[in-house]
């Protein structure tokens, strides 16, 4: 599910050392396996439309998404707003970060309208695409 939400990306900025559509089944298992991670389907009318991934140390450093991803014919409808809700409800509102690709500009608009902001860090990968990092405190 992960590799076929991301595929379009890998298509656009062909960034293979780090997409999550590139990543290998052991790299995810890794991840899964990753202290403090847990992963959630997001569902909606029954239905598998997205999943989030958690990091939470539970050492107050701050809580992380990486990945959320929702399938391409279920974008849009607001189920990623809905999914980052529900993650600050059950670890808390606060000491969050994450990033994204400065140049997905309907990102940008999701997680600043959920009061992330933008850390002043952008980190170029190439000459299409930067990453841009945010935190909600």
């Amino acid at each position: 599910m992960q590799v076929d939400a991301f595929k379009g990306l890998l298509a656009k900025y062909h960034d293979h050392d780090m997409s999550p559509a590139a990543e290998s089944y052991e790299r995810i298992m890794q991840k899964f396996d990753f202290k403090g991670t847990t992963y959630y389907f997001i569902v909606a009318d029954g239905k598998r439309v997205g999943g989030i991934r958690i990091i939470d140390k539970k050492d107050g450093s701050r809580k992380r998404i990486s990945p959320i991803w929702i399938m391409p014919e279920f974008r849009n409808l607001g189920f990623a707003q809905q999914a980052i809700l529900e993650a600050e409800r059950i670890y808390g509102e606060d000491n969050w970060s994450l990033d994204t690709i400065l140049q997905e500009k309907g990102n940008l608009h999701l997680y600043e309208k959920l009061g992330y902001r933008q850390t002043g860090k952008i980190e170029k990968i190439s000459d299409i695409m930067d990453i841009v990092y945010y935190e909600k405190n």
